[in-house]
């Protein structure tokens, strides 16, 4: 009998907890607080989601630009490797090409004492080629715009192929007195160059190159010696 009257006691007292003014208010104001919290809450979670997914869009969107012209005299300076001039020039021709000029870019052979195929120790090569510059307020109402995107640029021994190690200083020369013809970011260099031995050195140039869209790559500007 006591029992029953424990438990008919506590059904009693919960049921005036839960009927009763004073217990449905402070349910009420609980609920109230948590929904409130909830509404606080739910656009600062939304926000960082939000940036965070826009921002590799916008650093991968593509752009316009136009083709600009370049010529340059290339003389190489270094020490451990010799190059015939055809051997220079197909060289820079790769490391062009790999960097992001037009397909059309074209790499002649200097003036070499020890004439075609043979090692000079004055090696030279004539470089002309186009790259992609952003498309702005300046540019020439009669230029010929095309689409334009960024391009993972990665050169190391054996990349892109026919790059050896012994290539170090073409590729550090490359990077000094050619590159900054290109428009780039991110630019990452690890070279490395040993003079006279191979042992030490390394070949690491990373960057990313404005480069021509996928339908643009081959397209040529209106005029040979403009943009």
């Amino acid at each position: 009998m006591l029992r029953s009257l424990a438990e008919s006691t506590n059904m009693t007292c919960s049921s005036l907890w839960h009927s009763s003014p004073k217990g449905s208010f402070f349910m009420n104001t609980r609920w109230k607080l948590a929904a409130l919290a909830g509404i606080i809450l739910y656009p600062a979670l939304l926000i960082p989601r939000a940036s965070l997914a826009d921002e590799p869009a916008a650093a991968s969107a593509p752009g316009v630009g136009v083709w600009q012209k370049h010529e340059y005299s290339f003389r190489f300076m270094g020490f451990t490797s010799t190059y015939s001039c055809d051997g220079l020039a197909d060289k820079l021709k790769l490391l062009l090409i790999a960097a992001g000029a037009r397909h059309d870019a074209k790499s002649q052979p200097g003036a070499c004492a020890s004439g075609f195929g043979r090692p000079d120790k004055f090696a030279s090569a004539t470089l002309t080629f186009y790259t992609l510059v952003p498309a702005d307020s300046g540019t020439s109402p009669d230029a010929k715009t095309v689409g334009a995107v960024w391009r993972s640029v990665a050169l190391t021994a054996r990349s892109p192929r026919g790059l050896a190690l012994g290539d170090c200083e073409v590729v550090e020369q490359f990077r000094n007195s050619v590159l900054p013809m290109f428009t780039t970011r991110n630019v990452e260099s690890h070279l490395t160059c040993v003079p006279h031995q191979l042992s030490g050195s390394n070949i690491d140039l990373r960057f990313e190159s404005l480069a021509a869209a996928p339908s643009a790559a081959h397209a040529a500007p209106v005029q040979p010696g403009g943009t």
